[in-house]
């Protein structure tokens, strides 16, 4: 595990300091919106950095493999940054163990995720998380409690009661004297009506809103939106997530990294906030078009020395790709960056999956606007 970080909800402190402004000079993003970025600032002794991964899901076939492969070939990148988080699409709700439509995952995938791969962050607030209802909602928030216990790995998203919501929404990471807070919510879950799960955060503006008031008046430098949204499959974001996108920057966020559709969405700006609209899958058992490219963010939040100003440098985006068993291990999955492995087509024990990645890659990178 990486060093002691914490990890705490919102303590009382000084107002954020107001962001600098220039154009971003990264060409992903959609130039639609001017960029109100400060100039590059290198990371150093006082930037700290958040990789954030989408859905990690434990389909039915991957039950039938070793893990342990599943993430490694990221993890390093995952380890490096200060603070990694991921959505962890899935219950554990104990035995029996099932994948998709209503998911139950065994304990150890959580305790892999953070003990092997350096996770130190649970998102789960999420449409899966109570597939086994709010027992096993229950049973899930019980394991993650001893991970925290155990490693210090901490969740937001979901709480046992109201008042445990609250208590983590929103989650603070602290490091370097940055407070940044985590404002993670989705659209719905699997199990009833929204009046029957009022303890995972749900998108409505005025809890939102709420949690984002919260966070400033406690003191955050930097508040990241991570909500599970969007309509799934699709390369571009629909109306909702666009209407939802302005509302949030409009309130003060400082970044927007959702997740849900399975698929790389399109990204832009709004009113100078970076909007990554969907991180796709970042392992799973899909098989359907471009659901086995991801992407890894990486934001970087700097104290500067100098001026003594907080600031959010541009964000940085790496794709992922996610081979299935005999592609290029024979007996397990393994997720990859897609330009570590674009020039090892020989390392594939079916090279014909080497090509679907590349094809696959320049599908994505055309059909969402994204250059790499």
């Amino acid at each position: 595990m990486k060093p002691t970080r914490l990890i705490s909800v919102l303590l009382p402190l000084l107002a954020a300091i107001s962001l600098g402004a220039q154009p971003t000079r990264y060409p992903y993003f959609s130039k639609q919106y001017q960029i109100p970025f400060p100039k590059s600032i290198p990371s150093g002794p006082d930037t700290v950095t958040v990789a954030v991964i989408g859905d990690v899901m434990m389909h039915a076939r991957q039950l039938e493999y070793d893990h342990h492969p599943f993430l490694a070939r990221i993890s390093g990148a995952l380890r490096e940054a200060d603070f990694a988080v991921a959505n962890m699409e899935f219950p554990l709700g104990g035995k029996p163990y099932a994948g998709y439509p209503a998911f139950s995952t065994p304990d150890y995938y959580a305790w892999y995720a953070a003990e092997d791969c350096g996770i130190d962050v649970f998102l789960t607030a999420n449409n899966h998380v109570l597939d086994r209802g709010p027992a096993g909602l229950q049973r899930t928030l019980d394991v993650y409690g001893r991970i925290r216990d155990s490693l210090g790995v901490r969740q937001t998203g979901a709480g046992r009661d109201a008042r445990e919501l609250e208590e983590t929404y929103p989650l603070t990471l602290f490091l370097h004297g940055i407070r940044i807070a985590l404002v993670n919510f989705t659209y719905g879950t699997n199990y009833g009506s929204s009046e029957t799960w009022p303890a995972v955060n749900r998108m409505d503006r005025e809890a939102v809103g709420a949690a984002i008031r919260r966070a400033r008046g406690q003191g955050a430098d930097f508040v990241v939106a991570l909500p599970h949204w969007g309509t799934e499959y699709q390369l571009r974001h629909d109306a909702t997530q666009q209407s939802w996108a302005k509302w949030l920057a409009g309130q003060g966020v400082d970044a927007i990294v959702g997740s849900h559709p399975h698929v790389v969405q399109d990204t832009t700006h709004i009113q100078g906030v970076p909007v990554i609209y969907s991180l796709g899958n970042a392992v799973s058992n899909m098989s359907l078009t471009n659901t086995r490219i991801g992407l890894m963010a990486i934001l970087r939040f700097v104290h500067d020395p100098v001026d003594g100003q907080k600031r959010m440098l541009e964000p940085e985006l790496r794709f992922l790709w996610c081979t299935l068993p005999g592609m290029l291990l024979p007996d397990s999955y393994a997720t990859l960056f897609v330009k570590e492995w674009a020039g090892r087509r020989g390392d594939w024990l079916t090279p014909s999956d080497f090509e679907n990645m590349m094809s696959s890659y320049r599908r994505v990178l055309d059909g969402t606007g994204i250059e790499d």
